[in-house]
């Protein structure tokens, strides 16, 4: 058998290793350069590569291709495999074939990493030993090589979910869903939610599906596609019934037969969005019999996620908060909405086909003064133009930071929540963080 593994970044040489040790017969390759570190382990392990071309009699001849998400479906070689009949899948498709254990794979348009990274710290705490994976850490496909946990707790995005066939979680959690990476989906809305549902497409009654009630896209779309899963809701407007809910500050969960609650000000993290991270990643330690006692006390010490809503520094009274993980406009809106003090808010990037309009009321309310950090920022411009006095362009991190200390005074935030991706000046969110903490330490 053949595997043909298309990209050489962490998700595909994971799986060009678990393909060798299964006995294929393995190719990576790569349109781009792939990073030394990757190289030394394809050569470790024996298997041959290429890089900055794709070698059509060399791909073609594949029995199975893994993609790598970043390629897009529309790329000459990916229509080449389809005209052929070939099987064209995710990373998270071929590393599932080659295991039996428990997954819980967890979606959404945000809120994603903070939900995964804290329902593993939950089911940890709880003494289970799952692996973490997806789009965090170290790939699915290599920690199946490995075989050393008991489960996994997957971060996985749309476009891993579109390259599922037989992939079922035992859990399934949807955050929320909301306009992002339109590009990728021919603009229309409604290809990117059935997306996102894939997730729940091959569970049985046996499995869960945990999701924001609140949501009104997830609402519609569950009235109108019946599914087989048991579905537990959270909402922090309404009391659903076996789900999460909130009243009197409170999240109570009657998920089991025991009651669960915990004050929303004992929960470490802050913010609306986190109290429904909290209840979605409360809903699957509950499904997975951890104590109450421990995923209260896992809920009060959990540390966050960097480069989301993070503080870095207060110089002169001004708080810089790095928050270089919202890539689109519903993830600043949490930001901004989570804003106590008068805002000075850096932005911009590469758009997605973003619509400000939704932070308009918020711009309106908190932001001061916008610093642009992008390529091209006419659309920003256009947007709140009117609405906020003072927008200034800049063209690097630095430079940004430094005309949003002057911009700012005593008591005021200065927030770094682009709502784009990062790809025009910086070579990845982690990348733009990075640049961001830097340059307020060098003030």
């Amino acid at each position: 058998m053949r595997l043909v593994v298309l990209g050489g970044g962490e998700s595909g040489v994971g799986t060009a290793i678990l393909g060798k040790k299964k006995g294929y017969d393995v190719f990576l390759s790569d349109f781009g350069k792939i990073k030394n570190n990757y190289k030394e382990v394809l050569a470790l392990n024996d298997i041959t590569w290429e890089e900055e071309k794709h070698t059509e009699e060399l791909i073609l001849n594949a029995d199975v291709v893994m993609k790598s998400p970043g390629i897009p479906d529309k790329s000459p070689i990916i229509k080449a495999l389809h005209e052929k009949g070939i099987s064209v899948i995710s990373e998270i498709e071929f590393a599932s074939e080659f295991t039996e254990v428990e997954t819980i794979g967890i979606t959404g348009s945000n809120g994603k990493t903070t939900t995964t990274m804290l329902t593993h710290h939950l089911l940890k705490q709880g003494s289970l030993n799952f692996g973490l994976a997806g789009n965090i850490g170290k790939s699915f496909a290599w920690q199946i090589a490995e075989n050393k946990h008991e489960g996994y707790v997957l971060e996985l995005s749309s476009f891993q979910l579109d390259g599922i066939k037989s992939y079922r979680p035992h859990i399934a959690v949807i955050t929320n869903i909301s306009p992002d990476h339109l590009d990728r989906y021919e603009y229309k809305y409604e290809l990117y939610v059935a997306a996102k549902f894939r997730i729940t497409m091959n569970q049985t009654e046996s499995d869960f599906l945990v999701y924001d009630a609140d949501d009104e896209i997830i609402s519609k779309w569950l009235e109108s596609n019946p599914i087989k899963a048991q579905k537990i809701p959270f909402s922090l407007t309404k009391v659903v019934e076996g789900g999460i809910y909130v009243k009197n500050d409170t999240i109570i969960s009657n998920i089991t037969n025991e009651e669960f609650t915990m004050p929303i000000n004992e929960l470490s993290l802050e913010g609306k969005h986190n109290v429904k991270n909290a209840m979605a990643a409360t809903a699957v330690a509950q499904l997975m019999r951890i104590r109450k006692e421990t995923i209260r006390e896992s809920l009060s010490n959990f540390q966050g996620v960097e480069h989301r809503l993070e503080k870095v520094l207060k110089i002169q009274n001004v708080q810089y908060i790095n928050d270089s993980k919202a890539t689109n406009t519903n993830a600043t809106f949490f930001a901004l909405d989570s804003m106590n003090t008068p805002t000075v808010w850096i932005v911009g990037g590469v758009d997605k086909g973003n619509d400000y309009d939704e932070l308009m009321s918020l711009v309106r309310e908190k932001v001061k003064a916008i610093v642009c950090l992008g390529v091209d920022n006419q659309k920003i411009i256009n947007a709140f133009g009117n609405v906020v006095d003072v927008i200034v362009e800049t063209a690097s991190m630095q430079e940004a930071v430094k005309i949003a200390q002057k911009l700012s005074e005593k008591g005021d935030t200065v927030l770094l929540s682009p709502a784009c991706a990062s790809f025009d000046l910086f070579e990845s969110y982690e990348d733009r963080g990075k640049q961001f903490k830097i340059a307020v330490q060098n003030l």
